[in-house]
């Protein structure tokens, strides 16, 4: 189990460098540097030339072929979790992350095809979101801290409810601005952190509102974070990988709202761009842990029968476990 847990790690990180390359191509503007697909100008994918891949082909051409890599990799795991793991459930969840890269492929090449229109473009980039949590799960529920580990069937309602919140926020912030990001809205506002000089835009078109509501959202998620995070770090200081999630979602949230910042400040600067969606990526990622860990009660191969270690009930005020 401790080689498939590497090797999930080890898909989990590639996936993530996908959802890079892909934020690469879509801030260097090369979705359609490679028009047909899945072809590569006519060529088989891996035996297109090197020394053709120059400018947005190289971006494009290799966020395919890292795509297609992650593809295999997510069949091996699969294959592998069918054979080792004697959990039912967790076969079944490695099948689901099989099936979504196949979809998520098909959806990259359908984008490609159909010139990039954007409801497509969307739902490729928040399926890619959800691959790679589906994978960092994968690596979670073969750790030998959650094979080991014990959990009682009472867990603290507040932070379980803020915990499945900032999940949700997190997420609907990362298909706003895949929205932003895809219809061309990334520089609607030039400005920041006024809107044309005001606090409300004085005037309104579908790519201000959609730009402005990802930067309302961006503070909610700071909110939904802070709010988590202190939560944690107030009540349940004694959980050590509760309390190392908690900095480390502050950590990211204070990074993704700078990045968020100069993205518009700098005009879209490729790397800066690059950078905002990788981190939302492991922002929401980090989350997901968090989520999971705290309902850790709820799955079934998790012992019941040490109460010393799970999360108490809804504390009371003013009292700090």
């Amino acid at each position: 189990m401790a080689s498939l847990h590497r090797f999930t790690l080890f898909v989990a990180a590639s996936t993530l460098l996908l959802i890079t390359a892909g934020a690469l191509v879509t801030s260097t503007d090369s979705g359609l540097a490679v028009p047909d697909w899945p072809n590569t100008y006519g060529y088989f994918m891996f035996s297109f030339p090197l020394s053709k891949m120059v400018g947005g082909i190289l971006y494009e051409h290799g966020h395919r072929l890292l795509a297609s890599t992650v593809g295999i990799l997510m069949i091996g795991l699969a294959v592998w979790f069918s054979r080792v793991d004697d959990r039912r459930w967790v076969r079944y969840l490695a099948w689901v992350a099989l099936g979504a890269v196949v979809l998520q492929g098909t959806l990259g090449g359908v984008t490609v095809l159909y010139f990039l229109p954007t409801p497509i473009s969307v739902a490729h980039a928040g399926l890619a979101q959800l691959v790679f949590c589906l994978t960092v799960a994968l690596a979670l529920f073969t750790s030998q801290s959650w094979r080991t580990g014990t959990a009682a069937p009472n867990a603290d309602r507040i932070l379980a409810r803020l915990t499945i919140g900032t999940v949700a926020l997190v997420y609907a912030q990362v298909l706003v601005g895949a929205t932003m990001r895809h219809s061309g809205a990334g520089l609607a506002i030039p400005d920041f952190p006024l809107a044309f000089g005001h606090l409300v835009p004085p005037e309104w078109s579908w790519p201000v509102a959609i730009h402005f509501g990802h930067r309302i959202g961006a503070v909610l998620v700071t909110l939904a974070v802070v709010a988590t995070a202190g939560y944690m770090l107030v009540y349940h200081q004694h959980r050590l990988e509760l309390r190392r999630l908690a900095w480390l979602l502050l950590g990211l949230v204070t990074i993704q709202f700078t990045l968020g910042a100069l993205t518009v400040l700098s005009e879209r600067q490729v790397g800066i761009n690059t950078a905002h969606v990788a981190t939302g990526a492991a922002l929401l990622a980090t989350a997901v842990l968090l989520a999971l860990l705290v309902h850790r009660h709820r799955f079934t191969d998790v012992s019941l029968s040490n109460a010393s270690v799970a999360l108490p009930a809804t504390p009371s005020v003013g009292v700090v476990r």
